[in-house]
């Protein structure tokens, strides 16, 4: 096994351990942090197989505006249903 070969099968291990976490994980907020670390290992094995543009794009919209939509969204539904509960 060459080095390059070793260092795709630790990335690659890497986005299976954040992927399996989003489907076993119970909270949100913990999956929605695997999901943004899981966009980063992806976007690190494209630029490592000499993809930059698919990478950056990767990095910038997965890690970066899906994470923080996805953040925004739970912090709005929560304060919807801490207002229900109150009423």
């Amino acid at each position: 096994m060459t080095a390059f070969e070793g260092i795709i099968l630790v990335l690659l291990s890497g986005f299976l351990i954040t992927s399996i976490l989003v489907l076993l994980a119970r909270n949100l907020i913990v999956i929605i942090t695997a999901i943004g670390l899981g966009s980063v290992v992806l976007s690190i094995i494209f630029f490592v197989l000499d993809a930059p543009f698919a990478g950056a794009f990767e990095l910038s919209v997965g890690a970066g505006l899906i994470s923080v939509l996805f953040i925004i969204a739970n912090s709005v539904t929560e304060s919807a249903v801490d207002e229900v509960i109150q009423e």
